[in-house]
């Protein structure tokens, strides 16, 4: 039974964790906090980035000799397997430590197995303390190990009555500038960002981090079937980030990459490129989160493909009566049919809402 000192050094090691986000992919976010005999901590630390020491190693080396006897709280089961950095696991009992606890069991068949080993040489293991909390925080890399492809956020802005624009297209700004740049913290913590052909001819967006130092800059993806929505100049083809255009494989021929961009050829779907093929050739190029920033139309495509994850809306005190809907299609017809969400968070940006919300879990 973990201890109350174990469970407050679980909620640091997540604060910890999340600093990650943007920088570990493909690899998980981690924190590791280790506390002694009294419950104080000794050591802490987190993954910083991809290939670099773990978590647990960063934790050991700030607590040296005081290693020796204590407990690593971890947010995921410690690894077990060589690869760019040595098995955390051994780290763990080469170090001293007598106790360990952690969040989440680690799903990948590569490096599971940590607790057995740890278990073998001794240690004393406790798993699932804050476990909900520990799934919220590693959601990207868990969906990518357990389901073979990336996790999914949908974003957009609209006014109270639901409009992402009004009746002669106009919708800049129906948010204010502290949503904006809110928006900027989810496309830094992303691997990608996606949108479709609809909005890349309606606004041009630059689809790049700004404001945020230090930001790891995530691939811009166009999901533009025909070929002919990115054209010459389109500010996604400078070079603030790497750009990919998804078009049909049986578009024509002629339809070749702009100079500054990358070209996929994807199998269509009803109306457009198919999802699952879409998010397929993402995870083969080692992205582990997208961030959806497309229209309605590609909104309600990734909706009818089963494929959105979480759901973060920016609601404006604002009301416009008419204009485009924030969802169209989704292959929703009838109130059962309806995409029922669980909301996690209703929080003030500036004079705006954003409400944070998952997949709810289905009733058997």
């Amino acid at each position: 039974m973990a201890t109350q000192a174990e469970a407050a050094a679980m909620r640091h090691a997540l604060a910890l964790a999340v600093r990650g986000l943007g920088f570990t992919s493909p690899n998980p976010v981690v924190g590791c906090v280790i506390v002694d005999a009294t419950g104080r901590t000794v050591g802490e630390g987190y993954h910083q980035r991809a290939g670099g020491p773990h978590a647990e190693v960063h934790a050991l080396r700030a607590a040296g000799d005081r290693a020796r006897g204590a407990t690593a709280v971890v947010t995921l089961e410690p690894c077990n397997h060589t690869g760019r950095t040595g098995p955390c696991a051994q780290a763990l009992v080469d170090a001293g430590i007598t106790r360990v606890v952690y969040a989440v069991g680690d799903p990948n068949p590569q490096a599971t197995g940590g607790a057995t080993t740890l278990r073998a040489a001794g240690v004393d293991v406790e798993a699932g303390l804050l476990a909900a909390e520990g799934e919220e925080a590693n959601a990207a890399w868990l969906t990518s190990v357990r389901r073979g492809r990336p996790h999914v956020t949908w974003k957009y802005a609209a006014t109270l009555d639901g409009r992402t624009a009004a009746a002669d297209g106009t919708s800049r700004w129906l948010t204010s500038a502290e949503a904006r740049a809110d928006v900027h913290r989810l496309r830094a913590e992303c691997d990608a960002v996606v949108v479709g052909s609809g909005t890349q001819r309606a606004d041009d967006p630059h689809l790049a981090v700004r404001g945020i130092e230090g930001a790891r800059q995530p691939l811009r993806v166009v999901v533009d079937t025909r070929g002919t929505a990115v054209r010459p100049g389109a500010r996604v083809l400078d070079d603030a980030a790497p750009t990919l255009i998804a078009v049909a494989d049986d578009s024509d021929d002629a339809v070749a990459a702009p100079s500054g961009a990358d070209t996929v050829r994807l199998p269509r779907a009803a109306g457009g490129l198919d999802v699952t093929a879409l998010l397929a050739a993402l995870h083969a190029r080692d992205v582990r989160s997208v961030l959806l920033e497309g229209g309605a139309t590609l909104a309600g495509a990734f909706v009818a493909a089963g494929a959105v994850d979480r759901v973060v809306g920016y609601l404006a005190p604002a009301l416009l009566g008419a204009g485009p809907a924030v969802l169209s299609g989704g292959g929703i017809t009838t109130v059962t049919e309806a995409l029922r969400l669980d909301m996690t968070e209703a929080v003030r940006i500036g004079p705006d809402l954003r409400i944070t919300a998952t997949l709810a879990t289905k009733e058997h």
